[in-house]
C-alpha cells in the first residue's frame, strides 16, 4: 500500500514538472535515409582512428600517433579563451608531443562522445571529447592534472585511411592535485 503512495506521488510530480517545462528542440540532425554500409564503417573507423590517437598518446608512442594526421596537419590549442598559434606538419606536431608528454610519467585518456559530419566520400568533420589525466612528480610527490577536452575534428580519407587533417585541442577545464596512486 505504501508503494503505490509513493508511486502516485512520484507520478505526479514528474507530470506536473512536465506540465510546466518548457518544449524542448530536438536539435539532432533528420534523417531520411538509413545509413550506408559504407558510412557506418566510416563512422566506425572515425572513431576508431581518434580512439587510437589517445592509446598511442598513453603509451607515449609519438611516431605512431603522428602518421594518425595528414601530412601538413594543423593542431591548435586553446585554453582559456585564448588560442595558440597552430603547429603544423607531422615533424612539428612530433616534436610538440613529444615534449609534451615527457613532462608525465603517468598519461591516461578517456574518450567520451564523438559526432561525425560527411561532407563527401572523403571529407567529414567531427567534435569529440576526451578526459585526460596527467602525472608528474613535483618535489617528490606525484600531481594529477586532469584536462576536459573538446577536439574539433577535420577528417579526409587517403589511400582508404581516415587521417586526422586539422584539428582544434579546446582544453575547457584543468583541475590539478596531489595524486595519491602509486607507480
Amino acid at each position: 500500500m505504501k508503494f503505490n503512495h509513493i508511486l502516485t506521488a512520484a507520478a505526479l510530480a514528474v507530470g506536473t514538472a512536465t506540465a510546466y517545462a518548457a518544449p524542448v528542440q530536438d536539435v539532432r540532425p533528420v534523417r531520411t535515409e538509413p545509413m550506408s554500409a559504407t558510412e557506418i564503417s566510416d563512422r566506425i573507423a572515425l572513431k576508431e582512428l581518434v580512439d587510437t590517437f589517445s592509446n598511442l598518446a598513453d603509451e607515449k608512442r609519438i611516431d605512431e600517433q603522428v602518421l594518425l594526421f595528414t601530412e601538413n596537419a594543423s593542431v591548435q590549442s586553446l585554453e582559456n579563451g585564448k588560442a595558440n598559434p597552430p603547429i603544423v606538419g607531422r615533424d612539428a606536431l612530433k616534436k610538440a608531443f613529444s615534449s609534451y608528454l615527457a613532462q608525465f610519467h603517468t598519461v591516461y585518456h578517456l574518450n567520451g562522445q564523438q559526432t561525425v559530419s560527411f561532407q563527401s566520400p572523403t571529407h567529414a568533420t567531427g567534435i569529440s571529447y576526451c578526459d585526460v589525466t596527467l602525472i608528474k612528480n613535483e618535489n617528490g610527490k606525484d600531481i594529477a592534472q586532469r584536462r576536459g577536452v573538446r577536439y574539433e575534428d577535420v577528417y579526409v580519407k587517403q589511400d582508404g585511411r581516415w587521417l586526422i587533417e586539422s584539428r582544434k585541442s579546446n582544453f575547457m577545464f584543468s583541475q590539478t592535485s596531489e595524486s595519491p596512486t602509486a607507480r
